[in-house]
């Protein structure tokens, strides 16, 4: 690998630039499986019209797995909302929009939602009652086969210099019903502290999709216990209250 430049250390991964592209370094948290599973979620969405960063090559170096992809130079969603504050209605319009695209995609090979939302729920430190009234809610719901991101955020998305939207880290990407993406989306709103933005976001969706709100809510207790398996110990506590699945019914 020729000389690199360093960007940032983030959950457990240095990433950087270089002539070949971004590369992201994986550290000893990740298993082999994982990264290379991370990797093909990537190149399986690669075959949509969406604009994401193509994987070049996988490689280890110095002992450490790495994905080298397309370095896609532009401002994140959030730096431009953050820095131009008088344009969130345009930029949200935006995020919108190509959260719906991703989600109007079918993309066969990859993991089933379903799945491993059961699989997280099971893991949970939640009462067995709890679990069984979860389990039995995502059971419940139709079965859908739409791309789901898995981290749909303002920050996921690169804006080039002419304007063009790139989506990036597809490392959570699963098929499965698409008010599950928009139901984490607007809890990632909620956990960074942006409740009225949270609100309007999902305010937005529901109106362009011709979605009903109560129709996303269903989700929320379950993608709640579903990153509650992960959450960081300040997380805990805000997420068990939504897991309240009476909230909902």
């Amino acid at each position: 690998m020729t000389s690199k430049q360093f960007v940032k250390e983030h959950l457990g991964k240095e990433l950087f630039i270089t002539e070949e592209g971004f590369v992201k370094v994986f550290g000893d948290t990740y298993t082999k499986a994982g990264i290379l599973n991370e990797a093909l979620n990537q190149a399986r969405v690669e075959e949509t019209d969406l604009n994401i960063p193509k994987i070049k090559s996988i490689e280890v170096v110095d002992g450490k797995w790495s994905i080298i992809m397309d370095y896609i130079k532009g401002e994140t969603l959030s730096e431009l909302i953050k820095k131009h504050p008088e344009k969130e209605d345009e930029y949200l319009d935006l995020f919108v929009e190509l959260q719906r695209s991703v989600l109007s995609k079918r993309v066969p090979m990859l993991n089933k939602l379903k799945d491993k939302m059961n699989s997280r729920i099971s893991e949970a430190k939640l009462d067995a009652t709890t679990r069984y009234d979860l389990h039995t809610r995502l059971d419940s719901l139709p079965r859908h086969l739409n791309l789901c991101h898995g981290d749909f955020h303002p920050s996921n998305i690169i804006i080039t210099a002419d304007g063009t939207p790139y989506i990036i880290d597809w490392a959570h990407a699963t098929q499965g019903n698409a008010s599950a993406d928009v139901a984490r989306t607007y809890l990632m709103f909620y956990l960074e502290g942006k409740e009225q933005f949270a609100e309007k976001y999902l305010k937005l969706y529901c109106l362009k999709s011709d979605t009903a709100k109560q129709y996303v809510q269903k989700w929320i207790p379950i993608v709640a216990a579903s990153r509650l398996t992960k959450a960081k110990p300040e997380e805990e506590e805000f997420l068990r209250r939504w897991i309240d699945v009476v909230d909902y019914e």
